[in-house]
């Protein structure tokens, strides 16, 4: 596509646009009313051809929009871009060439005009903006494409509001539009006066995605000390939450990035069993995990697959806290806490340690909150939340032994508990509890040998002898179906879809291991 681009001063939005070329769209021409503009010299910069016309004191608008067409007519252009162009064009130009787009710096209909910026802060408003709409005669109307929205914050001043309305507004709604027009995804009902852009019609993932979350508090530090940080808060969640709990031991310090980071984690970790479950986590990956009948022996049973990564950890229960599991839960040092409720009996126990944070959330595991994101340098990814969650007859049986009902079950509990393990990872289990985790490997064998090495020196009570294993991914090789074999497993849980899954198989078969297949993998990667 290819651009004309009109403006009377610095036309910053036009060399956004050029230096970015949205949808591959490229400037034919650069035009000004003003000699001296400081646009010709930026567009000169980018080699972008410029023309300049200027009205004449006693001109007529129409004589003036005429000698503009007669300097446009040497370029070929698809769209036209107006950037500050102090002017309004009549139907002499408007009707001669293709659609027009300009951009104003509110959210139109409100605050058209000149001095838009200081329309908004006489008016109070707490939220300006910016809007892409289609050129027509009138003054900044004509239908509107896209908006923008920006803050209004109680310190600003004209220049602080006008610099941020088009660093993050214009900046952004600009180059979308000119996108949207090169994709040819843009119909404008003139009739109707409005716009519809093929694809920008909602969903969990719409074409322009608009986040308005509340500072909930500034945070002592990052995740390092030399780092500031904050937490936001999206008050429209109902789902239990580490963000929107509550801190019943008020004079113990506040928690920090990566307790908020690690109690996210575990408490997403216990939100995949209906059964009482416990889980310990230490830097957003599983220490120990299970399940029972009673949430203190859940706790007894995660906390000694690796008592000594424990240390510091977070806890999180998916049943009230009682006095037997927070005796156990102090009995070594703990950052944070984590329960749908307390027993007066625990709180009296768990407030005895002055920096151990106590969260109360609500009992709402369902998941409400569908999509998880993760910022980028220059953007974010977003993504539904892995709410998979498998059951026997989900399971593909490919050894010649078959599971028993007992490791299904294990097999089972060893999946979802894995889901929240960083990748490469796996995990070994027996029963509802974990013995042996291999988190975080480039290696795949290398995240097995870790998982048998926490298993035979960091378990207590228990070993690998017998477990089961649970693999995120398939196994590219039968190097590490070998290496459980040597740690005790005698079953597994993969996804299954290697090239090489016949020979992974038969490595199995050769072993007497049960191996069933998934069809689906559980990466974790942040």
């Amino acid at each position: 596509m290819k651009l004309a681009g009109m403006a009377s001063n610095r036309g910053r939005n036009l060399m956004n646009i050029a230096d970015r070329a949205p949808g591959g769209a490229e400037f034919a021409v650069v035009l000004t009313n003003d000699a001296d503009a400081p646009v010709l010299e930026a567009a000169a910069e980018r080699g972008i051809p410029t023309e300049v016309v200027e009205r004449g004191a006693d001109e007529s608008r129409e004589s003036h929009e005429e000698r503009v067409l007669d300097a446009l007519s040497e370029y070929d252009f698809d769209l036209v871009t107006l950037d500050g162009y102090m002017r309004v064009l009549s139907e002499t130009f408007l009707d001669e060439t293709p659609t027009a787009l300009n951009i104003h710096p509110s959210l139109l209909p409100n605050f058209a005009g000149a001095n838009a910026h200081e329309q908004v802060l006489e008016a109070g408003v707490k939220v300006t903006g910016c809007t892409v709409h289609v050129l027509d005669e009138s003054v900044d109307g004509g239908p509107i494409v896209t908006q923008e929205p920006i803050p209004v914050f109680e310190d600003d001043d004209e220049d602080r509001l006008k610099e941020r309305v088009l660093y993050e507004g214009e900046f952004t709604a600009y180059p979308r539009v000119i996108e949207w027009f090169a994709e040819d995804r843009v119909t404008i009902d003139w009739d109707e006066g409005t716009v519809s852009v093929e694809g920008d019609d909602g969903g969990d993932f719409p074409a322009r995605r608009i986040v308005s979350d509340d500072l909930a508090s500034n945070l002592r530090y990052g995740e390092n000390p030399h780092q500031d940080a904050a937490l936001y808060t999206d008050t429209t969640v109902s789902e239990a939450s580490v963000v929107h709990a509550d801190q019943l031991n008020e004079g113990a310090k506040a928690l920090s990035y990566n307790n908020y980071n690690d109690a996210d984690g575990a408490l997403n970790l216990i939100k995949e069993f209906e059964e009482p479950a416990a889980a310990v986590i230490k830097h957003t990956n599983p220490a120990g995990c299970a399940t029972a009948d009673t949430v203190a022996d859940a706790y007894e049973k995660a906390l000694s697959t690796d008592p000594m990564s424990a240390f510091g950890g977070i806890v999180a229960l998916n049943r009230e806290c009682d006095a037997a599991t927070a005796e156990q839960i102090i009995d070594s040092f703990k950052e944070v806490v984590v329960a749908p409720g307390y027993t007066d009996a625990a709180l009296d126990v768990l407030f005895e340690k002055d920096n151990l944070r106590v969260l109360d959330v609500n009992e709402n595991f369902e998941v409400t909150d569908s999509l998880t994101e993760k910022p980028l340098v220059g953007g974010r990814l977003v993504q539904e939340r892995d709410t998979q969650h498998l059951s026997a007859d989900d399971l593909e049986v490919v050894t010649e032994r078959e599971p028993t009902d007992e490791q299904i079950e294990s097999l089972l509990f060893a999946w979802h508990t894995l889901k929240h393990v960083k990748s490469n990872g796996i995990l070994f289990a027996k029963g509802t509890e974990t013995v042996g985790i291999g988190m975080g490997q480039v290696s795949r064998v290398d995240a097995v040998r870790l998982a048998a090495m926490k298993a035979d020196e960091h378990a207590e009570g228990k070993d690998a002898e017998g477990a089961v294993m649970a693999s995120d991914a398939f196994f590219p090789f039968p190097d590490g179906i070998e290496e459980a074999a040597d740690a005790g497993i005698e079953a597994v849980i993969q996804p299954g879809g290697s090239k090489n899954d016949e020979s992974v198989i038969e490595a199995a078969d050769e072993h007497d291991m049960a191996m069933v297949f998934t069809g689906q993998r559980s990466f974790r990667h942040d």
